[in-house]
């Protein structure tokens, strides 16, 4: 169980421009603040992740991620609307002044309102959405396990939540949502 100090303190770290570690659906993820251009390079270079591909957001609802998308018509969100909460990402055309560290070479952006109920809670606590890709160096299997976070890792993270990830055995679908095409299945 967690008890609300922690989230008091993942929050508190992610407004600071911290790294985190979370559960999620299916693996641990690694996030911060989307806004904070630093704890997002730092993020990516912990990864090896290059900036150009792009990260996902992650929210406890679609109002979080609204100010970093720019919706398409309501017949294209339907579908969106109704796989949420949920584990489909879903490719949504950026917002105009989208900072570039989120999208990468991209117009769209990867966004996804959680199921996982301490995600949600976290994103609440944090009142922002977060920076969620998976918790592992590029290449390597993600993790499923704090223990396994606390050993890739060590001490380059500023605060690991601990919970248990969702029973899903793979990461989300990812749908662009302007043509109904799978990216990941």
């Amino acid at each position: 169980m967690v008890h609300p100090w922690q989230l008091r303190e993942a929050a508190r770290q992610f407004h600071a421009g911290g790294l985190i570690a979370y559960p999620t659906e299916a693996v641990y993820g690694l996030g911060c603040d989307p806004l904070n251009g630093d704890a997002v390079m730092r993020l990516l270079a912990l990864k090896g992740r290059p900036v150009e591909k792009g990260l996902i957001l992650v929210a406890a609802s679609f109002e979080q991620l609204r100010p970093f998308v720019t919706p398409l018509s309501d017949k294209q969100m339907q579908p969106v609307f109704d796989s949420w909460p949920g584990p489909t990402t879903w490719l949504l055309p950026t917002a105009p002044d989208l900072p570039y560290w989120l999208s990468g070479k991209h117009n769209t952006l990867a966004v996804r309102v959680t199921d996982h109920p301490l995600t949600a809670a976290l994103c609440r606590q944090c009142q922002s959405p977060l920076v969620s890709t998976s918790a592992n160096p590029a290449g390597q299997e993600p993790a499923r396990k704090a223990l396994t976070v606390q050993r890739m890792f060590k001490d380059q993270l500023d605060y690991l939540l601990t919970g248990a990830t969702g029973q899903r055995s793979s990461p989300s679908r990812i749908i662009d949502a302007a043509s109904g095409r799978i990216l990941r299945g």
